[in-house]
């Protein structure tokens, strides 16, 4: 039995065998052991008895022509995989993915491996019609974003990002299909589109361009734009049906427009931040040594970091080396991590993040706040100390960041946690408005039933609220409680019953109820406890605040703040 994959990918390879060398499918792994980590170097053999080294996250696949890829040209000069042909060879090899960037090919007769550094390169493999091509692939090691697949209309005639066209003398920078032997006299060259200039010359204009002005500048928040140049593919008899992964194109495009105004990380981009305040700035992850010298050179004398150590693990980030890059430029770093979208761990940990950053504010510190993406954790950290200690409204303080910043912060976490701070300086059950909205459900046996909610909070018992059928044997009463314990019953067909899908508990009496904790306590040492089942639903209101809550909710963040931090925070 034959497979169109000749060779398995390195990390499948790695898997099957863990001894120090082996030979698999033709591949031959050995691995060796340095101070510093364990690398894997994969050598393949090709048809010449030549050795094909590929690093741990690319991989080699065989195909017979036509291939069925189309290829896209990226600003930054990459050679990737934009889209398969349906029922194509390379869709049968099922290994090969959008967005894979193409490294090395191999002829039809399966000579050596030719490295792809450009546009040409990789014409030049598509203009053979037959014939079997070996392909090197790199894996990326963050998903594609497919926004990136887009392409402008007229983008291919579009140069430099400015609408003009490059003159040269040094054929160097052509591609490589346009490096022609020298002729007589001085010639020179004109080019008007970008997917003619080689991969270095191509980054170089696209990074100058899209940094202009000083260290500062280049890592100011911007609008996205297309990273793709241009699309091209073999030139094959028929019509075919593209596909992006599994998305049909008719899809894809639906897709696209669905994605209109999500937000997608490029770490490959480096760290971007936006100002804020005099005082605060609000970004993405700190990646390098030279992005600790340009907060540094923007002023920045603390920062504030929300990244959890197994995130920079991920991303390759050396935490050791830029907290000592910090101290050698007396930035002060805190590293207090919060988990990456749990709503639950932001709304406990708020609080303290809070407290955190007005102390070092209050120290006259200029202070970055960040987490990974800069979209989620660290603009809510922004917006909650807005709210907080500023008086400013939820809705104005999110509009203000927002406006300012590109993110979407987890707003009703920050609703959530406002609720729990007031309950801090609270004494028994909150008094005023009502700041949750609840759904009681109860799933019976049998359809018909007469099924009516009573509690403490329906007239102490005496008042029953009626369930709304919603099918089946499921009934629901909503109704909006200020947050606090409460306990409730179901009244079945004149029966007074608990629900067993919803917590218990044994009043005075030992009769069973059911109980609901609506909110919780602020603290400055939350504890992360894994939330009751509960079959009943709870959504936080976002309403404003009254002024006795404003009084609240200033003085428990302020307790919080003055009364937290186990980190000495001293002026630089």
């Amino acid at each position: 039995m034959s497979f169109p994959l000749q060779l398995v990918s390195c990390r499948a390879a790695h898997y099957f065998h863990s001894r120090d060398s082996s030979f698999i499918n033709g591949v031959f792994i050995k691995t060796t052991t340095t101070r510093k980590k364990k690398q894997l170097k994969v050598l393949a053999m090709s048809s010449d008895n030549s050795m094909l080294k590929m690093n741990l996250n690319e991989y080699m696949v065989t195909l017979q022509k036509p291939l069925g890829i189309r290829f896209g040209l990226s600003l930054d000069g990459r050679i990737f995989v934009h889209a398969l042909k349906r029922g194509s060879n390379a869709e049968k090899s099922r290994i090969i993915m959008v967005g894979d960037t193409l490294k090395k090919t191999s002829d039809s007769s399966g000579g050596s491996f030719t490295e792809i550094k450009n546009f040409g390169d990789a014409q030049e493999m598509l203009t053979e019609e037959t014939g079997s091509f070996s392909l090197v692939l790199e894996r990326p090691f963050s998903p594609f974003p497919i926004h990136e697949l887009h392409q402008l209309s007229d983008l291919d005639i579009l140069f430099n990002r400015g609408r003009m066209p490059v003159a040269t003398w040094n054929k160097v920078l052509l591609a490589s299909t346009l490096q022609t032997t020298e002729g007589g006299g001085n010639s020179g060259f004109v080019v008007f589109s970008s997917k003619f200039l080689a991969s270095p010359v191509l980054k170089f204009l696209n990074d100058q361009n899209g940094h202009v002005g000083s260290g500062l500048q280049k890592n100011i928040l911007s609008s996205p734009v297309s990273q793709l140049v241009c699309i091209f593919s073999e030139k094959e008899p028929g019509d075919g049906e593209w596909a992006h992964g599994s998305f049909p194109l008719e899809e894809y495009i639906k897709a696209l427009e669905r994605s209109k105004g999500e937000l997608y990380y490029n770490h490959s981009l480096g760290m971007r931040y936006s100002k804020i305040t005099e005082q605060i700035y609000v970004g993405s992850c700190i990646q390098t040594d030279a992005d600790v010298k340009t907060l540094s050179d923007a002023g920045i004398t603390a920062v504030l970091n929300f990244q959890c150590g197994v995130e920079a693990e991920n991303w390759g980030i050396n935490s050791k080396s830029i907290n000592e890059s910090c101290q050698r430029l007396n930035i002060l770093m805190i590293n207090y991590p919060i988990k990456d979208g749990d709503s639950f761990d932001l709304r406990k940990r708020l609080p303290f993040s809070v407290g955190l950053l007005l102390r070092l504010l209050k120290k006259n510190h200029r202070v970055f706040v960040t987490c990974t993406t800069g979209f989620d954790r660290s603009p809510a950290c922004v917006i909650a100390y807005l709210h907080w200690m500023t008086d400013t409204p939820l809705h104005a303080a999110h509009n203000f960041v927002t406006g300012l910043h590109t993110c979407k912060p987890d707003r009703p976490a920050i609703a959530w946690a406002t609720w729990d701070l007031i309950a801090m300086v609270e004494s028994g059950r909150h008094d005023g408005p009502a700041t949750h909205a609840l759904t009681f459900v109860w799933n019976g046996h049998n359809e018909g039933e007469d099924v009516c909610l009573v509690g403490d909070f329906t007239g102490n018992w005496k008042e029953p609220i009626k369930a709304t059928h919603k099918g089946g044997a499921r009934y629901e009463v909503e109704i909006r409680l200020p947050q606090g314990k409460y306990y409730y019953k179901y009244i079945i067909n004149g029966n007074w019953r608990h629900s067993t899908s919803s917590p218990t508990e044994r009043d005075e009496r030992g009769n069973i109820n059911n109980v609901i904790m609506i909110g919780d306590t602020a603290s400055v040492r939350p504890t992360i406890q894994p939330q009751q089942k509960d079959a009943n639903l709870i959504k936080v209101i976002e309403r404003p605040l009254t002024e006795n809550e404003r009084f609240m909710l200033a003085k428990a963040a302020r307790c919080i703040a003055f009364s937290v931090c186990p980190i000495r925070l001293v002026p630089k």
